[in-house]
């Protein structure tokens, strides 16, 4: 490489237009020399600006604690607001925060399942898992804060099962777990005070109940 360098450096005019197709590629190498220095340069500045990023992207996402990664439930409602609509009391009070609300449409809340739930200690000992049923009365009972609501025209009388279709348990709910209901109010006919609602529960973005429920206000004939 460095004869052939040499030799395209010291060549003379003549010599270029006589043999201009060997000497092309001579040339062409003297030029590279100079391309070499500038091309890589243009092709590496956006790899190496992909790399930095993904490299920032790793760091960054390596280095953020998990307790930040993670955005809570926005509040829609909250415990104090939920107990001014609902009769329910400890120990029976199964929503904590109510995240989404559409009147007169539906509700989604969130019950947080803790070791501390008074029915772990009996249910079961040594599994602790949610109870269906009561899966199916907090469930309820975000179908009340819908059924309740004055868009609904409903009253802040008490209401009850009037009956439950289609239950279906996917999977357990243990202690720990956020269980996320959504209560979505089908038909209501408020001369009897009747609602029937859809409902379904998650953990997780996973489906692990869902039903049909229908419920009547303790108001009503």
């Amino acid at each position: 490489m460095a004869t052939t360098s040499n030799s395209v450096l010291f060549l003379g005019s003549d010599s270029l237009s006589h043999h201009h197709h060997h000497r092309q590629p001579l040339h062409l190498s003297s030029s590279r020399s100079h391309s070499v220095s500038l091309l890589p340069s243009k092709r590496s500045s956006p790899l190496s600006l992909r790399c930095s990023t993904n490299g920032d992207n790793t760091t960054s996402e390596k280095d953020t604690p998990i307790e930040l990664k993670y955005p809570a439930f926005p509040t829609v409602m909250d415990i104090n607001q939920i107990r001014e609509i609902l009769p329910h009391r400890f120990p029976f009070l199964l929503v904590d925060r109510v995240i989404e609300y559409t009147p007169g449409v539906s509700a989604v809340a969130i019950k947080n399942v803790t070791i501390n739930d008074n029915f772990f200690p009996g249910h079961f000992p040594e599994r602790p898992i949610m109870p269906g049923v009561l899966m199916i009365e907090a469930m309820a009972q975000v179908g009340g804060i819908v059924m309740l609501q004055p868009e609904v025209g409903g009253s802040r009388d008490n209401f009850f099962f009037a009956g439950i279709d289609k239950v279906r348990f996917r999977k357990p709910v243990i202690a720990g777990d956020t269980l996320v209901m959504r209560m979505t109010l089908l038909k209501f006919q408020k001369r009897f005070g009747l609602a029937k609602m859809e409902g379904k529960a998650y953990v997780g973005g996973a489906l692990v109940c869902e039903g049909e429920f229908m419920m009547v206000s303790a108001g009503s004939s």
